[in-house]
This record gives C-alpha cells, sequence and structure tokens, in this order.
C-alpha cells in the first residue's frame, strides 16, 4: 500500500467518530483490523495499562480495567480472558524493565533487529507457542508516558519498511490521541494529557475560535512544517497561517461553511515565508462548547512527497528518459491540437547497425547529442515541441510562418536545410569523431488538415528522404500525396476485410538445430484482396498500425492461432504457436483479458503460446512491458523478442523482462557467409542468450552453410526457407507427416 493509501487509513482513524469521542475500545478495534488488513498480519493487539509503569512494570491481571486487547474483531477485558482465547497477547504477568526502558527511548521494538531481538526473548514460550516469527511493538505514549502497547506479529518471516514502521507509529499516535480525548471526559487533568499527545503527533493539530478567527492552540508539528515560530500562530489571527498569507478572503469562505456545520477539507499548495513550496492537505471540523462557542478542529500534514512523486510520475510518463525531450505520446497530443503549423520528423539512418557494431553506451550517446542540437534549433525556430518519438526518430512543431506564402517556402527551405547541416556535423562520441545520418521529413499540417493524419504524412516522405543520394530532406507535395491516397485505399479495404473474413493465417515451421526435430510454427497473416489477390504482411501491416486496425486484426489472428493451437493438441501434436503482437496491440490496455480468455477457452498448454514483440516497440513504455509480462509468463504464455539485435535499448532491459525466446534478426543471418561482422555479432548473441539462459531462434535460414554456423555456435532453433516457407493449415499438416515425432520446446 503506497503513502496516500496509508494516509487516507489514517483520516479514517482520524475523522471516525469512535476516536474523536475517545471511545479507546472501538477505535483500537478498528485500529487493530486497519492494520492487520494492511500488513496481512496473524495477530494485531493493543495493552492499556491502567498505572504507569515508570515504576512498577506489571500488568494487573486482576484488574478488569488493567488491560484491553483487540485482535481483530475480538475485546478482551483482563488478561484472563485474553489468555483464554489463545489471543497474541504475551502470556506472562511481569514484564522486564528493560523492555520499556527501549521502547520509551526508540518508540518502538522489532524483533528482526539485532539490537532488540534479546528483549523479547522473556517471550519465547508463547512465540514458539502460536508460531510468531517476526513481531513489532509500538509504544502508546501520552506526555511521554508509556500508557500501552500495540503490538502485530507476523506467523510468517515479514520485512519491515522505513515507511511502514512510521505509518504503524502514527496508528499508535492516533491511539494515544483516542486515550487523551477519553481521559478529558473524566477530568480537567486529562485536558494536559490531550494537549501533550498532540505535541508528539506527527500532523498539525490546531483549535481555531471560528468566531474570533483567533488560533487558541497548535501543535509543535505545525512549526517543524511551516518554520513559523509558534508564538507568532498561538492567540494570533489566522490570517497569519500560510494558507490565508496570500488569499485572506478564503478564511471568510471557510468559516462560512464552518458555521454550516460542513467539514472542509482539501490539498493545497503553499509557500513559506523563505519562499519555499509545500503541499498541505487539510481536514477542518467544526463543534460547539458547551459554553456556545464556536471552534474548529484542524488535522493537516505535509504532502509534498505525494505531489513530487505525481510529478514525477507524470515526467517519467510524458519524457524520453534519456534525452530529456518529450516522448511520442506527450507529441502526438500536441500535434492533434495543431490545425496548422509545420511538422518535421527526423530519423538517423543507419543508427540500429551503428548502435550493434559500436555498443548501446555510443548508440545512447549519440541519440543524447542529436536531441541536444535538436533543442538548440527550436529555441531559434520558436518550436512549439520538440520530442524523440521512436527509437532513433525526433519530431518538431513548428508554429505557422506570418510571412508571404512565397516567403515562406523559401525560408522553410533555407531552415530546414539549416537543420539538415546541424545534424550531419560530426561529433565526437567517446573520442571517435562521428557522422550522424539525419533523414528529415517535413509537412505543412494546413494542407493535409482533416484528411490525413500529418505523422502519417511524414513517415511516407521520409521514405523519400532516405532514398535520396546527397542532402535527406524531403517536402511532402502532390505526388507523396497520390501515394498516401493509395494507402488510404488500402486502409478502407481493410475495414471490408476485417469484415469479410478476407485474413487467412500460414504456419512457418521451427527446427531445433540441436534434434533436428520441428518443435513450433509461426503463425503469419495473409489478405486475399478481392482485387490484388494474396498480399504478405508488409503491404498492409504498417497501415493497419498507423490507422489503430491492428488491434482487431491482431485479435483475430490471436484468436485464430490459439483455436489451431488447440486442434495440434488435441491430435497429441507437441508444438509451441508463436504469434506476432503490434506495439498498438501489446499496449492497448486489454492484451492480458484477452490471452486469459483465450487461453481458458481452448485450454492451452502452459509454455505452448509464445508471443513476439520487437524490441524497439518493446521499449516503448518499459514499465508497463515488464508488468504485462510478468502477468502474461503468470498464464503460462511466453515471451518472445523479435528482430533481435536492431534495436537500441535491450541488452538494459533484458534481464527484467521474463523472455522465453530471442529471434536474431534476418539480417544478420543473411551476411553471415560473407560478413565477418555479422558472424561476429550472431555469436555474441549466442553468447548473451546462453548466459542468460534463454531460448534463441535465427531467422530467415536458407542455406545448409548457415544453418551449420548456426549449428556449430549453439544456436538452439531456426527458421527460414530451407525448412519451409509460411504454408497453409492443410499443407502444413501434410508437413508434419512427412517428418519425424514432435517434440516439445
Amino acid at each position: 500500500m503506497n503513502r496516500k493509501e496509508q494516509q487516507h487509513l489514517l483520516e479514517l482513524i482520524v475523522n471516525s467518530s469512535a476516536k474523536q469521542q475517545g471511545n479507546f475500545s472501538e477505535t483500537s478495534e478498528m485500529v487493530c483490523q486497519l492494520l492487520r488488513e494492511e500488513f496481512d498480519a496473524s495477530f494485531v493487539s493493543v495493552w492499556l495499562l491502567t498505572n504507569s509503569i515508570d515504576d512498577s512494570h506489571t500488568i494487573d491481571a486482576t484488574n478488569s480495567d488493567g488491560c484491553f486487547i483487540c485482535s481483530h474483531n475480538l475485546v478482551a477485558s483482563n488478561i484472563a480472558d485474553t489468555l483464554n482465547h489463545n489471543t497474541s497477547l504475551r502470556q506472562t504477568s511481569i514484564i522486564e524493565q528493560q523492555f520499556f526502558t527501549e521502547l520509551r527511548l526508540h518508540r518502538y521494538i522489532l524483533s528482526s533487529d539485532s539490537h532488540q531481538k534479546n528483549l523479547i526473548q522473556q517471550f519465547a514460550n508463547y512465540y514458539q507457542h502460536h508460531n510468531i516469527s517476526t513481531s513489532i511493538d509500538i509504544a502508546i505514549r501520552i506526555n511521554g508516558h508509556i500508557e500501552g502497547v500495540l503490538s502485530i506479529e507476523h506467523c510468517q518471516a515479514h520485512k519491515w519498511l522505513k515507511a511502514d514502521i512510521q505509518f504503524a507509529v502514527q496508528c499508535a499516535d492516533q491511539l494515544a490521541l483516542t486515550l487523551a480525548t477519553r481521559y478529558t471526559y473524566d477530568s480537567n487533568e486529562q485536558i494536559y494529557l490531550l494537549r501533550n499527545a498532540t505535541e508528539q503527533s506527527e500532523h498539525v493539530v490546531m483549535l481555531v475560535n471560528t468566531d474570533s478567527k483567533i488560533v487558541e492552540y497548535v501543535n509543535g508539528a505545525h512549526e517543524k512544517m511551516t518554520g513559523l515560530a509558534r508564538e507568532t500562530i498561538e492567540h494570533q489571527s489566522a490570517l497569519h497561517l500560510d494558507i490565508f498569507r496570500t488569499t485572506p478572503e478564503l478564511l471568510d469562505v471557510i468559516i462560512k461553511k464552518l458555521h454550516n456545520k460542513e467539514v472542509v477539507k482539501g490539498n493545497i499548495k503553499l509557500n513559506r515565508t523563505d519562499g519555499s513550496e509545500y503541499w498541505l492537505n487539510y481536514h477542518i471540523t467544526p463543534f460547539v462548547t458547551e459554553l456556545g462557542k464556536h471552534y474548529a478542529l484542524v488535522s493537516s500534514y505535509d504532502n509534498s512527497s505525494e505531489y513530487l512523486h505525481k510529478a514525477e510520475l507524470e515526467h517519467l510518463a510524458w519524457h524520453c528518459s534519456l534525452t530529456g525531450l518529450h516522448n511520442r505520446s506527450y507529441f502526438t497530443q500536441q500535434l492533434d491540437r495543431a490545425i496548422d503549423g509545420t511538422l518535421i520528423l527526423i530519423d538517423l539512418m543507419g543508427f540500429k547497425r551503428f548502435n550493434d557494431t559500436h555498443g548501446h553506451e555510443q548508440g545512447d550517446a549519440l541519440l543524447i547529442e542529436v536531441a541536444r542540437r535538436l533543442k538548440h534549433f527550436s529555441l531559434s525556430a520558436n518550436a512549439i515541441d520538440v520530442a524523440r518519438v521512436g527509437s532513433d526518430e525526433y519530431a518538431i512543431l513548428l508554429p505557422t510562418h506570418s510571412g508571404n506564402a512565397g516567403d515562406s517556402i523559401a525560408e522553410q527551405e533555407q531552415m530546414v536545410k539549416r537543420l539538415y547541416l546541424s545534424l550531419v556535423a560530426p561529433a565526437v562520441i567517446s573520442r571517435e569523431k562521428v557522422s550522424p545520418k539525419p533523414a528529415i521529413a517535413v509537412v505543412d499540417i494546413k494542407s493535409v488538415a482533416g484528411l490525413f493524419s500529418p505523422l502519417s504524412c511524414a513517415d511516407i516522405t521520409l521514405q523519400y528522404a532516405k532514398s535520396k543520394l546527397e542532402m535527406h530532406y524531403q517536402f511532402f507535395n502532390a505526388d507523396l500525396l497520390d501515394e498516401f491516397t493509395s494507402n488510404a485505399e488500402i486502409e478502407r479495404d481493410l475495414q471490408h476485410a476485417i469484415k469479410g473474413r478476407e485474413f487467412e493465417l500460414y504456419y512457418q515451421p521451427l527446427m531445433d538445430l540441436q534434434t533436428n526435430q520441428y518443435i513450433g510454427a509461426e503463425a503469419l497473416i495473409r489478405w486475399h484482396h478481392p482485387k490484388k489477390g494474396v498480399l504478405y504482411p508488409g503491404a498492409f501491416i504498417d497501415i493497419a498500425e498507423q490507422s489503430g486496425m491492428i488491434n482487431p486484426i491482431g485479435e483475430w489472428v490471436l484468436e485464430t492461432a490459439c483455436k489451431q493451437l488447440n486442434l495440434w493438441q488435441h491430435k497429441n501434436v507437441d508444438i509451441a504457436m508463436h504469434v506476432n503482437v503490434a506495439a498498438r496491440q501489446f499496449f492497448s490496455g486489454n492484451l492480458y483479458e484477452q490471452v486469459w480468455r483465450l487461453v481458458t477457452r481452448y485450454r492451452i498448454k502452459p509454455k505452448t503460446l509464445i508471443l513476439e514483440i520487437t524490441e524497439t516497440e518493446l521499449m516503448g513504455d518499459v514499465r508497463y512491458a515488464i508488468n504485462l509480462c510478468h502477468e502474461l509468463a503468470e498464464l503460462g504464455v511466453g515471451l518472445a523478442i523479435d528482430d533481435f539485435g536492431t534495436g537500441y535499448s535491450s541488452m538494459k532491459y533484458l534481464k527484467q523482462f521474463p523472455i522465453s525466446k530471442l529471434k536474431i534478426d534476418r539480417s544478420f543471418i543473411m551476411d553471415i557467409s560473407s560478413s565477418r561482422e555479422s558472424r561476429e555479432i550472431v555469436s555474441a548473441i549466442i553468447a548473451m542468450a546462453k548466459a542468460l539462459n534463454i531460448s534463441l531462434t535465427a531467422e530467415g535460414v536458407e542455406t545448409k552453410e548457415q544453418e551449420e554456423f548456426l549449428s556449430l555456435s549453439a544456436c538452439h532453433h531456426a527458421q527460414g526457407y530451407l525448412y519451409s516457407p509460411a504454408i497453409r493449415v492443410n499443407e502444413f499438416a501434410e508437413f508434419i507427416d512427412k517428418h519425424s515425432t514432435w517434440v516439445p520446446v
């Protein structure tokens, strides 16, 4: 449970009627129940001592008021009843003085603490009888006197975090406050105890006369939180408080609500007198004294850590952790709101190869240097935003040029040329001179607004920029618009294809290089286009991805593959099914539910369904991806990283993913025979996979020479035209029959 949820539990205790009325028994029940649920404890108990323990360290078993014990729904009024119920109260009537001395000095005793462990030896028989493994005892004290003990016990080993101990201590503070409140109903002396109990509270406690607007009491926690001396607040106007210093009219608004018997609470950002900022969480409850005076009880605390954590999460959610630029998610929101202006998309050509040959550290350094240059350009061009939108892609959003159209085009040409020359300038990376190879696409947003996505237009334009011989930049124009229109037709046809069931799955076998047995199949989609014939994924998957239609297509592929895997398993064919998952589908938010439903419906055997996603796509949201992969692994579903070796950061995060398999990209395999560099890269990947105990598959194996190299290098599996292309399910069944017995992966 995080800090916010713990603070919520504290508020439940603070604002409960039992606590405010000083009903210690009911408050203890609540605290015990909440702590037992919060820490999954075996026993939670509260000991209340009638007499001070300073002179006599005993619990009187004959005194009916001697002790309360609360363990979940149990309340016992004396020691005898407690022992009869086999609850967690220590089975002893005399407790050693050192136990309470330690509580007085350190506030709590933790059984797992080597310095405090000897203090609980006196309870050894009780611990052994109840199988207690770990315990923490926290003093309930008022005015420095220990009035009782809050005890939390676990039968299993439990690691106490500092934040959890602090939360438990705060609960003990609330019990002390409750006890002090009860005493106030008994005598005027108890008011003194209550005041001293609040002085020990980490929360700010304040009493304000709402008729005179005077702060009649504030505890020491307020000075710790605000830096304001107590004498400048107590018995002074409430306007001296940070919350009203800059907005005095707010005081009248709050007092009006309090006089209407409303409880006022909330969070507000404030400034201390030294200029530092903090967030205040406050809860103000009105009450009327017997003499008819109107007061407000104010409980508040510094909530800055929660808001700082939230701000950090928001920064991580919207920024690239490597370059500090905004990420694709943030940039696309900015772009969606733009109705005019200029979109510039930059791609680093050959970066994947540079990253693999020079190492990720130098690759990251190059990305950071390019980001620095783009920041500098964006400042001079008054850019709306600059972001890293892919592993080696950046984007800039510029405002509309206010001059004449002709001047604007010429100026844009000069501006883009200046940007290009800035990016191609050599950079020193790890004492080595490196010349970046950017490709730049430029799109006038207004010219495509309402027709096409500017980012999609930029993607197409970028391909043209890369194909140029010299200056690799390209403006989106009429010719490119025609091509984009053609792609738009495919997009429209895809909508009919989804409804008309024009897709079919083909299956390519996977060979085990050590046993020469076929051990798996990769499901590959084909589109039976009514006019263009059979289309391979390369003709439509990118368009489906950009349009969002990849999700329903991906769902169909996954279900069809699971259904076929179920049929094979019914025929006792031991085979693993590999299914490609697109980035949009992976990060859609419902992949886990979909896989769970399919695995359950088709009774898929564990570790026979393997989802493939490229390493670049997997890095889109690392935290989300890691959590999802672990959840899928718990379902018995494997994860294969496709096209391994082409990404920029896979090595850094590889250990955090429950990976079943790596698939070496075919670009390395095809060059094995002629390229020493490719052989070394493949050998390095194989060695790494072996060290991490991860299965490895080589893609695109077409020759015996390639197979021999992979087999001698101890690569586990291979697939490619050497064995079979992707074939229809009936042909695949015949393929199975022609080969030896299948074995599980």
